[in-house]
């Protein structure tokens, strides 16, 4: 832990660390649910909407990565046990109870509009007060705008070509 790192932060730090570890679950979560919805995903375009779950998976898990170094950096610890996550989380998990593309696309498309909320708070809480933060919220915040963009486009040419038949 950085002393001068921490003293660049203008706000309560443990109120903060509170917050990022919220967010760390929130992150754990939206991976394994992007990525357990790619194992299960059966439908049209079944191949295409994988690939973007998939990728979206990855993503989500380089978003856990980042808050976890923000929060070391802050002297806090991430979330040490998986079972803290959902007691923890905002966003919350959504358990798949359909297999269908339709289904799993506006499961992951209501994920990421609470995720663009959570950073857009995270955001206007750190701007002028923990410039570090405030990056890496505006940065994970656009990562969750796209990937919304990238369901809805999806969700769009499905409900398209479902109409064409």
């Amino acid at each position: 832990m950085g002393t001068k790192g921490r003293d660049i932060v203008g706000m309560d730090i443990d109120e903060l660390l509170k917050i990022l570890n919220k967010a760390f679950a929130d992150e754990w979560l939206a991976y394994y649910q992007y990525w357990l919805g790619a194992k299960i995903i059966k439908g049209p375009m079944k191949g295409e909407v994988e690939a973007e779950l998939l990728e979206h998976a990855g993503e989500e898990l380089g978003h856990a990565e980042m808050i976890a170094k923000r929060i070391i950096t802050l002297g806090g610890v991430p979330l040490t046990n998986p079972e803290y996550w959902m007691k923890e989380t905002t966003c919350g998990y959504e358990e798949p109870t359909s297999e269908f593309v339709l289904d799993l696309l506006h499961q992951n498309i209501e994920a990421e509009q609470c995720a663009i909320a959570v950073y857009k708070k995270l955001a206007e809480m750190t701007q002028g007060k923990d410039p570090l933060t405030y990056f890496m919220a505006l940065q994970i915040m656009s990562d969750e705008v796209d990937h919304e963009e990238e369901l809805q486009a999806l969700l769009e040419d499905l409900e398209f070509m479902m109409m064409k038949k």
